[in-house]
Formats: C-alpha cells, structure tokens, sequence
C-alpha cells in the first residue's frame, strides 16, 4: 500500500517549488533587464563620441591601461597581471617596477596547484579572493586566468596553466571566473589559443586537425566563455594556419564571437598584433603592448603608432574599413566598463586578508601531492632529539619571484624552511644549500657565485648527521626553467641535483624529498628516496602549507594534472620528433592529435612514471558498489555512476572519485579513455559515503571533420571509475541508443 503524504506536507511542498521558480525567473529577469539597460546606455553613448575618441578606445595609452573619454565621464581601463596574485605596479610607459610602497599583495598558489586539488569550490574561493585584492588595487581587468593545455613538459608557463586534461580546465576555470568577477573586475582568460610553448612564441606555426583544436585544445576557453561568461579573452602570440591568433578570422571572429556567442573583448597579448587590415576584421577590440615608449626619448613607438590607433582611424576615414567594425569593438569596449568601472554599487575589494591567507594555505595543502611514501616516511612526528636536515636551495629561494609576467610582490613569503622551523618546535631543523643555481634575469642565467663543491660537501656532511633528511630541490622560476619567454632544455633535474640526491641517499638512507614545479621531472634518482611530494609553486604561503602536510596536520588528497612520462620520449608531443616539438622552420604539427597526456599513455599502452589524477593519501580508500543507473541512455540523458567510497584507514581524509569514459569500436580514432566526471569526497576514519557522478551523454560525442559538427555515436561505451587515469576499480558497459 502506498504511503500518502499529509496535505500540509503536498502545500508546503509546492509552495516551496513555486519559491524557487520564482527567484529563478527573476534572477533571469534581472539579468535580463540589466543587460537591456547597460545596452540601452552604450545606444545613447556610441552616437556622442567622436571617430578619434571611438579609435583612442581601442588600444593601450600606458603600459597597462587605455584611454578613457573624460568629457563625457568614461574612465580610463587598467589591467594587471596575472593568474595567481596582482602584479606589482609596473611603470607607465616600460617594464621597470614603479616601485610604489603600497602594492604587495596575497601570492596564491600557481594553477597547477588549484589544478591539483580537483576541487571547484576551491577554485571559486581561489578566484574570489584573488578578485578582491585586484578590486583593491583598482584594477578593472585581471589578465588570468590561463587555459592552454599541457602538451609537454618543456614548456615554461605550464605552471600558470590548469593541466593537460580540457575537462579538468573546464571545471576548474568556471568558478575561478566567476569568483573573480563577482568583485567588478572582468577575468581575461589566456591564451587564446594553442600556445602551448614559449619557445618560438612569437613566430611558431601550429598546424593542428580540426578535432584536436575542438576536443582538446579549445573546450576550456568555450568553458570560460559559455559557462563562466568572462567579460575578456586574451590573444595568444603563435600562428595557426599560417594566421596570428590574436586576429585570427576562424578562431575569434567565427568560432569566439560568432558560434560561442561571446560578448565581451578580445584584447592582445603585448605586442602580439602584427595588421591593422586583420586586428580590425578579424576581432581584435583592444590592442596592447606593440610599443613602449609614449613619452619618453623618441615618437617611434608611441602609442597613436598602434596598429589599431592612427593606421586605423586613416583606414576608417578612407572607407577601406567599415564604421561598423569600430563600432562594435566600442560597444564591447564599453560593455566591459558598464561591468566594472562604471556599474553601480562595486564591492571595494581587500587586499592581504586573513581569509585570503587561509585560501591560499588551503589551496596549497589540497594541491601538494604525495607521490611516494615509503616506510610511511611521511607524516614526520615533531619530537625532542629529532634532528631534520632540510637541503636545497629551494628551501629558501623565493619561488613568487621571477617566471615572466606572473612575478608578484607578495607582502610575505612563508619559505619551506619557515615553515618547517616554525611547525617541528621540538625538533632540531637544521639547513644548508647544497647547491646553487645563480641569479636569473628575463632571458639570462648568471652563473653561481658559491663553491658548488663546498655546498655540496656540506650537505653531505649534514646528513650523516641527521636522523631525518629533506631534500627541498627541483626547478624555480629562472629563465629555461619554469618561466615566460622560453622553454626547459633539459627533463632532468638541473644544477647537480640528480648526483646530490645520490650522495646524500649514500650517507642516510632516510630521505624524504620535497619537489617545488610546474613541470614533470625525470626521476632516475627515484629509488634512493622514501617519500616524494610535488609541492608546486605555493605563494605567501608555501612554507607552511608544505610544513602542514610534512607534519600530518593536513593528510594529501591532491592528484596530479598532468601525466609524469619516465622519458621524454614517452610524451605524445616529443615522440614524433622535432616536427611535433618545437617544430621544424618555425612550423610545427601536433602529430600526437588528440592523444595529450594521459590519453597518449593510455592508448598507446606506454606506462607513465605517475600517472594523471594520481595521488597517495595517509589514509587509505575503497571504491564499492560501482553501478550506473540503467543500462540504455539516450542522446539528451545523462548517465549517473554511484559509487560508496569508504576511509579504511585510522586518518581523515579525502579521495577524488574518477569517471572515464571510452569506446572501442568507434569509427574514428578515440582515445582509451577520457575524463568526464569526477568528485573530491571528505571522509573521516572509517566512514563511508555514497556519491554520484553525472555524466551527460552529449559530453560523449567527437567532432566530426567532415560535418565541422559534433556527433554522438550510438551503441556501446566503457566506463572507468577508478582514482587515477591507470588505477581503475570497476569499467560498466552502458549503450546509447
């Protein structure tokens, strides 16, 4: 017999039901009317402005801003780096630091960190904090987040990327951008598209299939845009086709503003505009950075030398280009503005917070992952007699300093050896460098100015004595290492690490090693230690973030973001050669297609030193009762996994539950699998959970070549739930009909 729920229960119900339409329609309808206003307003602009005040609006005035209208009360625009903190203020019309006393600020972890915690709720934390402190600093465009996938280890901005996975990107960057702009500062996501190596940056030729581009390389910009609705993209620097991206007429005007519907600006990476014809065709609404020196010694680079400044208000006046075209870049121009510098009621913003502090601890300590734990190495119990012997010099080396454009100015900077000293009170924690990598410009490396035989001498000579060695090494941010304007020229480890780790591992055996990237390293040392963690880049922060980990206080759960290969070859992008990496006569084909990363070492049956989505935890889990619910979906369903994960060990902890998804018998090349799902669950000791995953059938298709679309095939697909990309605990077989 039927239970019948009393009549109150059925009105309460309803009413509740009814409550939650309305404020659904009207936040719609306010959204809605907003829009109409702030387009009603550019209508009653756009007819007082003069062509030359329309044209001024299109391209830099400074460094970092555009021009605003004064007479008529618009404000200028100011933008700032970068993806993980505010850059310090930068000189009007040069590179050179104004050097004002006022603009430290919150270094949050690099986004390979965010990337690492598999967490979106985090990444709306991350980007919502990081908003406020651009907010306070008056900034109106914040130039980040960065989407370009990782497709080789060389590259030096990886570390300012959300790793190699496009679903992954996705899911991180909306919340960013939304977290981001809830402050009135508009996100500009980077770079727009394929500049997947600084390498030839500015003159490389990507030639990429048309499924490659839209199932790996543009999913997280079609994120950004359709799902976070950020105001701005950024141009990128490389050719595609033979055409610079940042005008480029497929990728911006036909696919960007017209297939995605994007409504905000585009604006150039400095000085990646090379045509005035094609910038202003071609979608590009704001041009920065071509030249430098507006006021100072010579006119040649001033900024009414722009390609879209004089070139194009005499192009416009001749009619080789419509007054349409310039309009619309002026009605996104302003449309920006009615976003954030002229919209009523603007939050103020914060700078250096304790909230903001706690958000990058807490993005750090869920990003740091564990690779290798040994003899349960890790955790380290503080106590009296415990003799720790911290060795590296990324123990101390400022790691927000340095890496191009992304450099900050934080008002601190908790090192690992900070941080270590100030949690093991107990313990006796003592230092020394063991190696020295040398001062680091933009594109130079000075030599070391230490005996690099002493400091190693002296390493050596710590650990003999120490009960406890950890080795704080792996790459910085120096030129050729993990930095703009160039690549990595080595997979190993630099500066003498590798027989360091050796020597050290000869005299104490144990030794733990803490790894600071942004990067994949090779590791043939990788036996001679215990315990292995890849700590990133962590900001204000770091010190104690790695020293909360170390200690136990916080048990891992970060997963990396991108497959660690065992040899270079090993990766998909180096594996066909110098044509596919960095290219033969400045053009190169991404002869890997879409098989990035994890998806290479999977279909190619090539095992990774680490695999994607991989990482230990103090604790330990169990995936049961794996199950879809039902067997037959179809195109507009969406496929639900349930899953119970249970904590089977004595710690706290948190698990990241993943669903791949594959098709074997497809009639166009896929990979074995491929990320579609995937949840972070928090779990006490011994405590169990049921979670669902979604999964919506039309995240299955492909693109089709031949229909320039996309397309769901019908019939069977495999399903692997696991929590890595090679440790699966159940594949189910569900069908499309």
């Amino acid at each position: 017999m039927k239970k019948i729920l009393p009549f109150h229960l059925i009105i309460g119900i309803v009413l509740i039901l009814v409550s939650c339409q309305t404020k659904k329609e009207n936040a719609t309808r306010s959204t809605t009317n907003t829009n109409q206003n702030i387009e009603a307003k550019i209508d009653s602009i756009l007819p007082r402005l003069t062509l030359e005040e329309k044209v001024d609006l299109c391209h830099a005035q400074s460094k970092f801003s555009t021009k605003g209208v004064a007479r008529l009360g618009i404000p200028e625009i100011w933008m700032s780096d970068g993806p993980h903190g505010v850059r310090a203020e930068i000189s009007w019309d040069s590179w050179d630091y104004a050097g004002w006393t006022n603009d430290s600020i919150t270094a949050f972890p690099a986004l390979t960190c965010l990337a690492a915690t598999f967490n979106p709720d985090l990444a709306g934390d991350y980007g919502f904090n990081l908003g406020e402190e651009a907010r306070y600093r008056k900034k109106d465009v914040l130039l980040g987040p960065g989407v370009n996938i990782y497709r080789t280890p060389f590259n030096g901005r990886n570390f300012e990327y959300l790793g190699e996975d496009p679903f992954l990107a996705s899911t991180l960057v909306v919340p960013y951008i939304k977290g981001v702009q809830k402050n009135g500062v508009a996100a500009c996501v980077k770079h727009f598209a394929l500049n997947n190596q600084e390498h030839w940056r500015d003159v490389v030729n990507v030639e990429v299939s048309d499924r490659a581009l839209h199932e790996i390389y543009l999913p997280a910009f079609k994120a950004a845009v359709q799902k976070g609705n950020s105001w701005a993209i950024m141009g990128a620097y490389n050719k595609f086709r033979g055409q610079y991206t940042t005008h480029h007429k497929l990728l911006t005007n036909k696919i960007l503003k017209s297939e995605w519907g994007f409504d905000g600006v585009v604006i150039s990476d400095w000085s990646s505009t090379h045509s005035t014809l094609e910038a202003a065709n071609n979608g590009l609404d704001i041009e920065m950075g071509t030249g430098t020196d507006g006021l100072g010694t010579t006119t040649e680079n001033h900024y009414q030398h722009y390609y879209l400044a004089n070139p194009f208000l005499e192009k416009l006046k001749s009619g080789e280009i419509s007054e349409a075209v310039l309009n619309d870049k002026v009605r996104r121009v302003l449309r920006l503005r009615f976003r954030t510098n002229m919209k009523a009621n603007r939050p103020l913003g914060s700078l250096n917070t304790p909230e903001h502090h706690e958000v990058a601890r807490k993005v750090a300590t869920e990003g740091i992952v564990l690779l290798k734990n040994d003899d349960n190495f890790f955790p380290i119990e503080d106590k009296a007699g415990l003799t720790i012997a911290v060795i590296g010099e990324n123990a101390t080396r400022s790691m927000t300093a340095g890496g191009g454009s992304s450099e900050l100015k934080p008002q601190f900077e908790i090192s690992p050896l900070e941080g270590i000293k100030a949690r093991f009170k107990n313990a006796k924690v003592l230092h020394t460098m063991g190696y020295e990598t040398g001062v680091s410009e933009y594109d130079v490396v000075h030599p070391p100015t230490l005996n690099q035989d002493s400091l190693k001498t002296e390493a050596i000579k710590l650990a003999k004595s120490a009960d406890v060695v950890l080795f704080v090494g792996g790459l910085n941010k120096s030129h050729l290492q993990d930095s703009e304007g160039d690549d990595r020229q080595q997979y190993g480890l630099p500066f003498g690490q590798e027989a360091l780790i050796n020597d050290i591992s000869n005299v104490n055996e144990n030794l733990g090693f803490i790894l600071l990237t942004g990067n994949a390293v090779a590791m043939p040392w990788l036996d001679r230690v215990k315990g292995l963690m890849e700590s990133w880049y962590l900001g204000s922060m770091a010190g104690h973030a790695i020293a909360d980990v170390v200690s136990g206080d916080v048990n891992p759960s970060g997963k990396l973001p991108f497959s660690f290969p065992k040899a270079l070859e090993d990766n998909g992008a180096h594996a066909f050669g110098e044509t596919s990496y960095p290219g033969v006569d400045m053009t190169q084909h991404y002869k890997e297609d879409i098989l990035v990363g994890y998806r290479w070492h999977d279909t190619k049956n090539i095992a990774p030193l680490y695999a994607f989505g991989f990482g230990l935890s103090y604790t330990a889990f169990e995936l049961e009762n794996i199950a879809s619910d039902k067997e037959n979906y179809t195109k507009n369903a969406h496929i639900k996994i349930k899953c119970d994960v249970s904590n089977t060990g004595n710690l706290a902890g948190a698990e990241v539950v993943q669903v791949y998804v594959g098709k074997k018998d497809s009639k166009v090349d896929r990979a074995l699998k491929e990320l579609k799902g995937f949840t972070k669950v928090t779990l006490d000791k011994g405590e169990q959970k049921s979670v669902t995953i979604e999964v919506p059938v039309e995240a299955l298709a492909f693109y089709n070549e031949e229909k320039s679309d996309w397309e769901i095939e019908t019939g069977d697909y495999q399903i692997y739930v696991g929590n890595a990309s090679n440790n699966i605990s159940e594949t189910l077989k569900i069908t499309v009909k």
